[in-house]
């Protein structure tokens, strides 16, 4: 069996450190990283508000002009039945 004494002991703690330095270091790129994505996502998520206020207002206008379209066509229907002069 292989001795052990305090330089291999230094040695073998000197390499976990750096692994551990290592793992540190790709936490905070992956901490970046989703902090990116959280910003995408709620970009992402305004466009969609944004898209649907736009439409809600183009299903307003839809209704104001199908509304204003059936009453002329009531007027106009009316008018037939009218005497002309």
């Amino acid at each position: 069996m292989a001795e052990v004494t305090q330089e291999f002991m230094f040695e073998f703690f000197k390499r976990i450190q750096a692994e551990i330095s290592g793992l540190k270091h790709t936490q905070n790129e992956m901490r970046s990283e989703l902090s990116s994505i959280r910003g995408v996502l709620v970009s992402v998520q305004q466009d969609i508000h944004n898209i649907y206020g736009v439409l809600d207002r183009h299903d307003q206008r839809l209704e104001r002009i199908e509304h204003r379209l059936e009453l002329r066509e009531l007027a106009e229907a009316q008018a037939r039945f009218e005497p002309h002069p």
